[in-house]
């Protein structure tokens, strides 16, 4: 079992893909009473901005989750410093961080890891594009949980 006190979850906007598995994985991991932390952040964030309607929709509906609290912030190397495990959503992601962060390198993984999948991204597409990301994050975070707790 893997040893893990905080999770950071990255994205490119740090609006749509990361603040929804971030959101989701707080939530898994409060049902198993875990005390693993979890935030995210984007590598091009739109700072300051909340998430995407569509994501606070699709929370609200699917998990009762309300993230409208939700920042966005850019991803900076003392957040990778902190954090034992950071889950992208792409390739290109793993390898940015590790060209700009090399420090990171070993922490890095997708979030579909375990079933090597991506998570495209779902900036200004339509509602069920981001219906269809939920389910591939929800099928990432319960895979990487298993690992976890």
């Amino acid at each position: 079992q893997m040893r893990f006190n905080n999770i950071l979850i990255v994205c490119v906007g740090n609006i749509c893909r990361s603040p929804m598995t971030e959101a989701i994985f707080k939530l898994h991991l409060q049902q198993a009473q875990s005390p693993i932390k979890v935030s995210s952040a984007g590598i091009g964030a739109l700072i300051g901005h909340p998430a995407d309607p569509f994501v606070n929709e699709i929370l609200r509906e699917q998990k009762g989750i309300d993230c409208s609290a939700h920042r966005a912030r850019q991803l900076n190397k003392e957040m990778l410093a902190e954090s034992e495990l950071i889950l992208v959503m792409e390739n290109v992601h793993c390898k940015k961080i590790k060209r700009q962060f090399p420090a990171a390198c070993g922490k890095v993984h997708l979030l579909g890891n375990w079933s090597n999948f991506e998570i495209p991204d779902p900036y200004k597409m339509p509602k069920q594009f981001f219906v269809d990301i939920y389910h591939l994050i929800l099928q990432g975070v319960e895979e990487w949980q298993t690992k976890l707790t």
